[in-house]
């Protein structure tokens, strides 16, 4: 072999050596990402509450039905009422029955799962054997409970469309406000609400997962983070504490009625969408800053 071919080898196998670590590395994570996502949405418990919160807006159109004619009709708030006349609504009323407790407790779960649940298995260390760094196996748990709660936000919606349309029928329709829209607009609108609501419950997932770096036992993770969502929950209800409420959690939860008015306040939904971004820059860097030193050793 001449000197030349030697030289044009050796400068090949140069370059394909440097090229290898960024192929290697967008591989891995995404077979790492992959995993994750099996993990979260192929447990048992998982997919059981996944289940569970499809039939809440079946469960509720159904209720809704029965008692549109009794002396129940018209209680509770005005979108509620609105249900028989136009099935679109039941989404609305579906997620903002969900979105205290129900989904928030979800989420929870997941979140607890993601870390603490295989610290406490003993899964955890052998998993951070994989030549992937702490912070990049942070990102795909992340993004696997992210998943996993828009999962859980698409089946409430997709659940309450089909009991909706089936039990009362769809219509153009009728705004808080008084005026109507196409029905096809309605439908744009319900896909706003529920994509503002599953934005909403950013926050609680980055909460999760950094309690879940601090513990070992999932439980407590999921009742830690629950609880984080219902005391932001109390002090939004203090007018003493007026002051701190745009700051809060959950504070900003229920503005998808927006989308129920004729004008969208888009600047009020871009402050709920900052408060939750405000949340997840703030203890996803703690849950980052705690994973990627803690000494692992379950």
């Amino acid at each position: 072999m001449s000197l030349a071919e030697t030289t044009a080898d050796t400068a090949d196998a140069t370059r394909s050596t440097a090229a290898t670590p960024f192929p290697r590395r967008r591989g891995a994570f995404g077979r790492l990402l992959r995993s994750e996502l099996g993990l979260t949405l192929g447990r048992r418990r998982n997919q059981l509450l996944l289940a569970l919160l499809t039939a809440v807006p079946v469960l509720l159109g159904i209720v809704l039905a029965i008692v549109s004619d009794s002396a129940y009709a018209g209680q509770g708030p005005g979108f509620i009422d609105r249900v028989a006349g136009n099935g679109l609504f039941l989404v609305v009323t579906s997620l903002f029955l969900c979105t205290p407790f129900l989904l928030p407790l979800v989420t929870s779960i997941a979140a607890g799962d993601a870390i603490a649940g295989e610290a406490g298995a003993g899964t955890l260390r052998y998993l951070l054997t994989v030549p992937v760094r702490r912070g990049t196996l942070l990102a795909a748990k992340a993004l696997a409970v992210m998943a996993f709660m828009l999962v859980a936000v698409a089946l409430v919606t997709a659940a309450a469309l089909l009991a909706g349309g089936l039990l009362f029928g769809f219509d153009d329709l009728s705004l808080l406000s008084g005026q109507e829209i196409p029905l096809m607009d309605g439908v744009l609108r319900m896909l706003g609400v529920a994509g503002y609501v599953a934005m909403s419950l950013t926050g609680l997932v980055a909460v999760g997962l950094f309690f879940s770096t601090l513990a070992e036992v999932p439980v407590g993770v999921m009742a830690a983070t629950v609880v984080v969502a219902i005391v932001s929950t109390v002090l939004d209800s203090l007018p003493q504490l007026s002051a701190i409420h745009p700051f809060l959690l959950t504070h900003h939860w229920f503005d998808f009625a927006e989308f129920l008015r004729f004008e969208v306040s888009w600047s009020l939904l871009g402050q709920g969408l900052v408060v939750q971004a405000a949340w997840v820059a703030i203890f996803g860097s703690l849950a980052w800053a705690r994973f990627t030193t803690a000494d692992i050793t379950s």
